[in-house]
């Protein structure tokens, strides 16, 4: 049964945003101008981000921590860069290197991890500083791509794709990393 308290159903919420996020891009000029459909665009991913954040404090705050949450939760965070990167790849503001590069290390290390679990090395594969610095990069990029607007004398475009490229040379080195982790547990069980 899979439990639908607090967190996993702000969790389940980010999922169901994607869509939204996607479906923006599909709407007719007459309803909706690129401007808007941007701005709408950068708020359902920011609002993504805090629902992230949302999930895990209340899942503390009441005490409704649980294995499905755990795993719920890094899916939903994979899901929505993926979606965000897909519509960023059809609106041309991204390169399919780097989206290519972003999302297959996501299912490398997804499974990866999922591996080192079976075998019971679970934690040397754990989320290290440089996987951290390489989602920083990405969820700044990310919005900054989506808005693809001057904002406060910023450009936005011009530094979201800074961003996103410096996020995927972290998701290579991070990759990398992992990799590295792994390897010695992976000779023992040959």
């Amino acid at each position: 049964m899979i439990p639908l308290n607090a967190p996993n159903l702000v969790t389940l919420s980010r999922i169901i945003l994607i869509p939204l996020l996607i479906g923006l891009y599909y709407l007719p000029e007459d309803w909706m101008a690129e401007h808007n459909r941007n701005v709408t665009a950068t708020a359902v991913f920011i609002f993504a981000g805090i629902t992230d954040w949302l999930d895990g404090w209340l899942a503390r705050r009441l005490n409704q921590m649980s294995a499905f949450g755990a795993f719920l939760d890094p899916v939903a965070d994979k899901l929505i860069v993926a979606g965000a990167l897909v519509v960023l790849l059809y609106l041309n503001r991204v390169d399919m290197l780097v989206t290519l590069i972003i999302i297959g290390r996501e299912i490398a290390i997804s499974a990866l991890r999922e591996w080192m679990a079976k075998v019971g090395q679970a934690k040397s594969v754990a989320v290290a500083f440089i996987g951290k610095l390489k989602t920083l990069s990405q969820m700044v990029a990310i919005p900054l791509l989506l808005y693809h607007d001057r904002l406060l004398g910023l450009d936005c475009s011009w530094l979201g794709t800074v961003l996103i490229n410096v996020a995927a040379v972290l998701t290579v080195a991070s990759m990398l990393y992992y990799l590295r982790k792994a390897l010695p547990h992976a000779a023992v069980r040959e």
